[in-house]
């Protein structure tokens, strides 16, 4: 054998060696960057369908939150912002679950800012495609005293809610070849944002009471499943699942 062979035949079986003792976890594929060469910022412990996060805050009582909504929130505590949805508003199927530990002090006034998703404000998804369609919106949360496991709040019709938004103002804007907010059928109802509507002084005795759905209505999924709901928690939202997109819902516990 020559001598160019032998030390090719010997780097082969070198590299051969080296590389079986590479775990196999190495050679799998980089995920690609994300969008701007920007990594996303960090969510907590992830889990399938499931974000969970501890938050820094202040109070007496160590508090566990778990929300599902469809498809996004913020939510204030006594009037200062606490947690948001993990998943960005532009996310058209933005399913999941959060449950999140934080520090409060009783009584506890609890707001939200529910947002279904929609691509404009005539409140359509998937807008120039066969699929072009009014989105619905559905939510539910709990919150227990971290300690001794005792329910202090849960989603039902003694919460208040208001809807801010609302649209289309008739269904058949599902079939416009161009769907415009201008036009009649697909023409937006707002409501002014009340002023300080998160804090815990702020007159609620106005706003409608919670309209309760039931889970075929709302048809929940996407880290819904991971979370077991006390027997008094209900998926809330306005009267009309479809076209209320905006609401504020509050409630206030605790004493």
């Amino acid at each position: 054998m020559k001598l160019s062979a032998i030390l090719t035949s010997k780097f082969a079986v070198t590299v051969a060696v080296a590389l079986a003792a590479v775990p196999a976890a190495a050679f799998a594929q980089k995920p690609p960057p994300p969008p701007g060469g920007k990594a996303p910022p960090p969510r907590g412990v992830q889990g399938q369908d499931l974000n969970e996060s501890t938050i820094r805050s202040q109070g007496a009582h160590k508090i566990l939150g778990e929300v599902w909504v469809d498809n996004w929130f913020t939510l204030y505590i006594n009037g200062a912002p606490l947690l948001e949805d993990s998943v960005s508003i532009r996310t058209e199927r933005s399913f999941n679950a959060e449950r999140f530990d934080f520090n409060a002090d009783l009584p506890m006034t609890i707001a939200f800012e529910f947002r279904d998703f929609m691509e404009n404000s005539t409140g359509l998804e998937y807008i120039g495609t066969r699929r072009q369609q009014m989105g619905d919106g559905g939510a539910i949360a709990q919150f227990h005293d971290a300690a001794s496991g005792r329910l202090l709040a849960a989603t039902g019709s003694d919460w208040r809610c208001l809807t801010v938004q609302s649209a289309p103002a008739d269904r058949s804007c599902e079939s416009d070849r161009k769907p415009d907010v201008s036009s009649a059928s697909c023409a937006q109802t707002v409501t002014p944002t009340p002023d300080g509507w998160m804090a815990p002084d702020f007159d609620d005795s106005s706003w409608p009471a919670a309209t309760v759905h039931s889970t075929g209505n709302v048809s929940p999924k996407g880290g819904y499943d991971r979370i077991t709901w006390d027997g008094s928690a209900r998926l809330i939202w306005g009267p009309d699942l479809e076209k209320d997109n905006i609401l504020y819902c509050r409630v206030t516990v605790g004493g």
